[in-house]
Order: structure tokens, then C-alpha cells, then sequence
């Protein structure tokens, strides 16, 4: 592993890439950030309220820019599940990094995501779960440079393979 590489994890709203992030930023000695964070902190509001009140078309432009913002150096890149609906962005991250894509199932993704309308899931007008879960993983297959499976796993056991594979 190169370590002044960066890893960025992408999936799907629920497949753990903030949780799994901070245990492997732990394990392997790196800083951890996470998109969502940041854009929460330059805008001063929650996901939801972005998406909410400016739409998800706003919201794309804001994860875009706060995407390109960043220039971190051997971090654990946590990204929102809609970070790769972005070119730039995701040719920003693949340029500094490795992009691991934790995959996870529709019925696991559902099962995840108990508090839905909270969570700042950018869905487009009209667009269901299962549609966005099909329109989006086509785009992690052709970012990611590895993928972990991570449906019906323990955290620990996803992390390990992680680690396995870095």
C-alpha cells in the first residue's frame, strides 16, 4: 500500500463506508474524512435540509464542489452515495487514491436504511429507492478500483477485507 495514497470508499446510503472508515483510518495509522461532514460544515445545514430546501440538483453541485476542494494526503475517504453521479469529482478522488467500492444488496441497502427521510438520500423527483439503487451501480462498478462485499457482514469482517486487499 502506498500511504500517502489515499483510500476512498464508495456505496451505496448504508453500505458503512463511515463506520467502516473510522475503523480503518484507525487500523491503518490514516486520517478519516468524511464528504458528508464537510459539506455539512461549509454549509452550515443538515443533508436533508439541503436537499430539502435547494434540491438535489444543488445539492450534486455542493458534493461536487466540496469534492474538489478537498486535497488530503494518506486519508480514509468516506464519500456520500451519490458522490459518483459526478465526473470531476470522481476523477479528483481516483487521482488520489484508491476507490473501494462496499457493496451491498437492494434488500440489505432497504433493511439499512430505517431512517430514510432524515438521512439526506438525494433521490430525484419522483425517483424510488430501487431506482436510484439501479441507476447507481453501474457507476460504483466503473469507479471502483477493488470491491468488497459487504452485505450480511459484521463490520469487523468487512474492515478485514478491506485490510485485505489495500
Amino acid at each position: 500500500m502506498h500511504h500517502h495514497k489515499n483510500i476512498i470508499l464508495i456505496g451505496m446510503p448504508g453500505a458503512g463506508k463511515s463506520t467502516v472508515g473510522v475503523i480503518l483510518a484507525k487500523s491503518l495509522g490514516m486520517r478519516f474524512i468524511d464528504t458528508d461532514i464537510l459539506i455539512q460544515e461549509r454549509t452550515g445545514r443538515m443533508l436533508q435540509a439541503i436537499l430539502d430546501e435547494d434540491g438535489p440538483d444543488a445539492f450534486g453541485r455542493i458534493e461536487e464542489e466540496t469534492v474538489l476542494s478537498l486535497h488530503a494526503e494518506h486519508a480514509v475517504i468516506a464519500t456520500g452515495g451519490s458522490v459518483v453521479c459526478s465526473e470531476a469529482a470522481m476523477a479528483h478522488l481516483k487521482a488520489g487514491g484508491m476507490v473501494v467500492y462496499l457493496e451491498i444488496s437492494y434488500d440489505e441497502m432497504e433493511r439499512r436504511l430505517k431512517n430514510i427521510t432524515t438521512r439526506g438520500i438525494v433521490l430525484l423527483p419522483g425517483q424510488s429507492l430501487r431506482g436510484m439503487y439501479d441507476e447507481r451501480v453501474p457507476l460504483y462498478e466503473r469507479y471502483a478500483d477493488l470491491t468488497v462485499a459487504s452485505s450480511g457482514e459484521g463490520l469487523e469482517s468487512v474492515v478485514g477485507n478491506v485490510l485485505e486487499v489495500v
